[in-house]
């Protein structure tokens, strides 16, 4: 059946050619089933270290909170009262075992910081050693030194806030490569009608170690004390390690339980899209526009992402006055929201291309285009309904739910445009992504230093129009089939 919109994603000449990523030359062997396959077994064990991967990552934010002398903070407490208190302060015996520090709002914020500082700088390094020698294990090792890095935070803790700095700077080196790496394995696992489904389920996990985390480090810091935290998530960081290492391998050609069926099955789907080049095209690649409209997409989303995760629990706290225990759990619903929709998303996504024939570059952007200024709207409506509660986190909740579709849009879109090099290319477009995680916060906290609804509407209408403009970008300039610099001269085939 022929989409409904196959001439707006084919007008441009080039991108008639991408009906479908499968070689229309090429025998089409069938699909091999899903149930007990490598391939999803592999999206499974992904999907379970990207949660560790952000659970490690999310976790200081709540345990600092207890880390902290409150005597320190009070000076720099701004709780707005231009809404009125939700409810009434709950008054529960809490553990105080955990050693206290006199760390000022400044030095909360480097702590914090630190972590992007070693992430942005293995984004590159990490794609390019990925295409050469294989992401397994570097994905393995990025999580394993990470988990075993944040064992050590309470020592870290103690010789200083220097220590911790460096520490949360080193966690950050190990996660930096994690992504580039899962991409550069999934250019050589997923056929390209599966791509959305197995991409989303890997990288969803990243959502859900955000949901999960939070609260449960809420808890444990409430009834055991913060050491609690890092201890836990670095132990199950290790045990994820070694089902890692044992159960996964590089290629399908590699893997010991791989039935024929399937591999023939990956492997036939790949055959031409995937280069063998030695060397990395690097020239082309830095010149080509279909690569700058996924980083100026990943960018943008990006700015409302990170200033959200870091911000957004301050947000509940000081303008609308939610308790603690609620701002755990509501914080967290969010990221419920985007896991939810990252898995129905993908699911989508596939099935418009595989059963409905519709072009790779109309599903990324549309998808994009959903998962950008869906959120840009909903974000803006949140800083317009002041202090009704209910109407603020459901608005909050929506807008960074719909960000999910864009795990089916720009965010695998690398792997479209030049499968052989994804990794690298995630690496590229993940270091200018990783600077709103630097920037974007800092800049909402210098825009709201009375904490007043209006100030959160400048950050909120800042972000959306961000968000705005880098969905446009993809959509104009964005490319769904395999540029020719990403394959050999002798192939010269665009899907």
């Amino acid at each position: 059946m022929r989409s409904p919109v196959r001439g707006l994603a084919s007008s441009d000449g080039e991108e008639g050619s991408d009906r479908t990523p499968l070689l229309q030359s090429t025998p089409r062997v069938e699909a091999a089933p899903v149930c007990g396959s490598a391939r999803y077994n592999l999206a499974v064990l992904a999907f379970f270290g990207f949660f560790v991967l952000y659970a490690l990552r999310v976790n200081l934010s709540v345990a600092l909170v207890d880390m902290i002398d409150s005597n320190t903070t009070l000076a720099d407490n701004k709780t707005s009262k231009e809404c009125a208190e939700h409810s009434a302060p709950i008054k529960v015996l809490h553990n105080q075992t955990g050693k206290r520090y006199q760390w000022d709002a400044e030095t909360q914020g480097w702590i914090l910081g630190s972590f992007f500082y070693g992430y942005i700088i293995t984004q590159i390094p990490g794609g390019y050693i990925a295409s050469k020698v294989g992401g397994k294990l570097l994905l393995g090792f990025g999580i394993l030194g990470t988990a075993i890095f944040t064992l050590f935070t309470p020592v870290a803790a103690d010789f200083g806030v220097g220590a911790l700095i460096v520490l949360r700077a080193l966690e950050g080196l190990g996660e930096g490569v994690t992504f580039p790496a899962m991409h550069a394995m999934w250019s050589s696992w997923a056929p390209p009608l599966e791509r959305s489904k197995l991409l989303s389920i890997s990288y969803a996990g990243a959502q859900l170690g955000t949901v999960i985390s939070l609260p449960l480090s809420g808890i444990i810091c409430f009834y055991m004390n913060w050491t609690y935290v890092f201890y836990l998530f670095g132990i199950v960081g290790i045990i994820w390690f070694i089902l890692w290492i044992l159960l996964v391998s590089d290629k399908p050609e590699t893997h010991k339980a791989i039935s024929r069926h399937e591999k023939e099955y990956i492997l036939s789907s790949l055959k031409n899209q995937l280069s063998s080049q030695k060397s990395v095209p690097w020239v082309p690649m830095l010149k080509s526009l279909p690569l700058w409209a996924i980083v100026v997409a990943h960018f943008s989303y990006n700015w409302t992402f990170y200033t959200l995760l870091t911000l957004l629990p301050t947000y509940m706290k000081e303008i609308l006055r939610f308790n603690v225990q609620e701002n755990g759990l509501l914080s967290a619903l969010p990221y419920f929201g985007c896991w939810l929709c990252m898995i129905l998303s993908g699911q989508a996504a596939d099935n418009l291309r595989a059963k409905w024939n519709f072009s790779t570059i109309c599903v990324r952007r549309v998808f994009s285009l959903i998962g950008m200024i869906g959120p840009a709207v909903f974000l803006v409506a949140a800083g317009f309904i002041g202090c009704d509660y209910s109407l603020a986190v459901a608005f909050l909740t929506i807008s960074t739910t719909l960000g999910g579709f864009c795990s089916s849009g720009f965010s695998i879109n690398h792997l479209d445009i030049a499968p052989s090099y994804a990794g690298i290319l995630l690496g590229i477009t993940n270091t200018f992504a990783t600077i709103p995680g630097m920037v974007g916060p800092v800049i909402a906290k210098s825009l709201t230093p009375d904490n007043t609804i209006s100030e959160w509407q400048t950050v909120f209408y800042i972000a959306a129009a961000i968000n705005v403009f880098g969905a446009i970008f993809f959509t104009l300039f964005g490319k769904g089939e395999v540029q020719n610099w990403a394959l050999n001269d002798q192939h010269g085939h665009r899907n």
